[in-house]
């Protein structure tokens, strides 16, 4: 080894073994320096660090480098911070941007989102999306009539939902408080709150906001103590009269086809309770349901639901895989007779607090093309006014929740928006337990962080004021509900640089015609890939 190399490499360290001895020097000569009694605890730390990782053999860097190395694993623990605080853009959107952010928090906290000097988005870019407004706009929507029944004809209960609700965030995912202010939000707000897979925990009930109760693979809430579906804990909770509607989880954008596992050190008494669960064993979802196994037992299961719920509204929630196994539940509900009253389609563009990474960004449909796949077919099969569709995915602004019912939605849910109302930074650690603003972390220190009068009060006025955005819209297009929305009143630029409208690209089927018409002519031309996906869709299997 040459020596020039050895000291050129453990040049810092060296500096500090001399900065440490000179300082010890200084104080025996001057005791009472201060100033040199910390550099000496200083450096005389960072000599110790700097043997010690000379001695190690897990780092080579470390190894190479042994305090000036240290440097390298600082600056990558800041990077997300750096980059989202210092370098990223307005519209820089990991996942979303600054600007998506920034509205959020100004419309929870009622401060103007008015913007001054134009756009900032480049209006000539490939995929820039508007709305195209009438010349004789209509007077502004009142904002009770932005709701739509939900409920079909086997549905004794309707439910009148808004148009823009809590998307599913479980009581676990979520702290307490953050599930109390969401739900104080939701109470104040009229809108509702989906519980996630979590079932219905206290903080759900204590403000009675009218929640969707969402029953995953793993039957929190409604399970035997074998982890079995359990009909009459269901009846017993579903017969709550703050539960409007119950959605059975068939797959989560995030991460759909994995199950998930909450381990059993961070199952606390609460989540025990609420779940219906063991604190001494690891809590394990499924990836899929045991309570049926095909598409037309998933109809009777949704029949015996809804007359256990004394006819409440009872769907299912899904992030598309394969084509074929949708069209199956298809089949279903025509050899069944049995439909649901809504369908929730849940984008892989959506969030989680924790997923592999593959799964988060190669696994399932995104949304914008599931909605429209099962908006169409449902047409097509002449069911599309029986069931409504509620979509979830990146949905922030109202001209998020304008775009989406274009394409078929009848509302829209939103998670992490309303997560950024009850302040939210998108710090992305909402897997370590460490979330800094208490949202994501049962740590009860860090949850007493969030206020749940103050932080409900945010979401209630973030809803408001998204529905108030919306009204306008909807009066510039001279519209009087979101239902009358139809892509040829949103354009975008394509990849060519020339506008279009959003039906030009998007799947559309005749009433009926897949009742009466071949497949190959129904999906000739815009989809040809569908056609071996009905031909071999069976509703006995998925």
């Amino acid at each position: 080894m040459k020596l020039s190399t050895f000291f050129h490499r453990h040049l810092v360290w060296h500096l500090c073994i001399i900065l440490a001895i000179f300082l010890a020097y200084l104080i025996w000569s001057q005791p009472h320096a201060l100033i040199a009694w910390l550099g000496l605890i200083i450096f005389s730390s960072l000599s110790l660090i700097g043997l010690i990782n000379l001695i190690q053999t897990k780092h080579s860097i470390l190894k190479n480098y042994p305090v000036a190395g240290l440097l390298r694993f600082w600056m990558e623990a800041v990077r997300p911070e750096i980059r989202q605080y210092l370098i990223e853009s307005d519209t820089d959107k990991v996942p979303f941007s600054r600007n998506q952010r920034a509205l959020v928090y100004q419309r929870s906290k009622g401060l103007s989102d008015q913007r001054a000097f134009g756009t900032l988005d480049n209006v000539y870019a490939v995929g820039y999306e508007w709305l195209s407004y009438a010349n004789a706009p209509s007077p502004k929507v009142p904002l009770e009539n932005l709701r739509i029944r939900v409920g079909g004809q086997a549905c004794t209960q309707p439910y009148d939902i808004s148009i823009f609700n809590i998307s599913a965030m479980s009581f676990g995912a979520l702290s307490g408080n953050a599930i109390l202010a969401l739900n104080k939000g939701a109470k104040l707000g009229g809108f509702a709150q989906d519980t996630g897979e979590g079932s219905v925990s206290p903080y759900h009930r204590k403000y009675g906001g009218d929640l969707i109760w969402e029953i995953g693979s793993g039957y929190f809430g409604c399970r035997t103590k074998t982890g079995h579906f359990d009909l009459a804990l269901f009846t017993e909770v579903a017969n709550d009269p703050q539960i409007k509607m119950i959605e059975i989880k068939l797959s989560q954008g995030a991460k759909p086809g994995h199950g998930g596992i909450l381990p059993a050190a961070k199952i606390t008494p609460e989540i025990a309770k609420t779940r219906g669960i063991p604190m001494d064993h690891d809590c394990i979802s499924p990836n899929r349901h045991s309570a049926f196994h095909t598409p037309i037992e998933l109809m009777y299961f949704i029949q015996k639901l809804r007359e256990s719920a004394n006819g409440k509204p009872v769907g299912f929630k899904l992030c598309i895989g394969e084509p074929e196994n949708w069209f199956a539940i298809v089949k279903a509900m025509l050899k069944t007779g049995i439909t649901p009253d809504f369908i929730v389609v849940d984008g892989s563009e959506g969030g989680t607090g924790a997923a592999p990474v593959e799964f988060i960004d190669h696994v399932g449909m995104p949304m914008r093309d599931a909605l429209r796949l099962i908006h169409s077919s449902l047409v097509g099969v002449d069911l599309r006014k029986q069931i409504r569709l509620g979509a979830a995915g990146k949905i922030i602004s109202a001209f998020d929740v304008i775009r989406t019912c274009a394409i078929g939605a009848d509302w829209c849910n939103s998670a992490r928006g309303f997560m950024f109302a009850i302040g939210c930074i998108q710090s992305r650690t909402c897997n370590t337990d460490r979330c800094p603003t208490g949202v994501a972390t049962q740590n009860v220190q860090r949850q007493k962080a969030l206020n749940p009068i103050d932080k409900g009060q945010r979401v209630y006025s973030f809803h408001l004021n998204t529905l108030h955005a919306v009204a306008h819209l909807l009066a510039a297009a001279s519209l009087k509900h979101t239902s009358e929305i139809t892509p040829n009143l949103l354009m975008r630029r394509n990849d060519k640089g020339m506008i279009e409208s959003f039906a030009t690209n998007l799947l559309s089927i005749e009433t009926g015609s897949l009742l009466s018409d071949s497949p190959v002519l129904v999906f000739a031309k815009q989809a040809p890939y569908l056609t071996d996906a009905w031909l071999n869709a069976n509703p006995h299997s998925w």
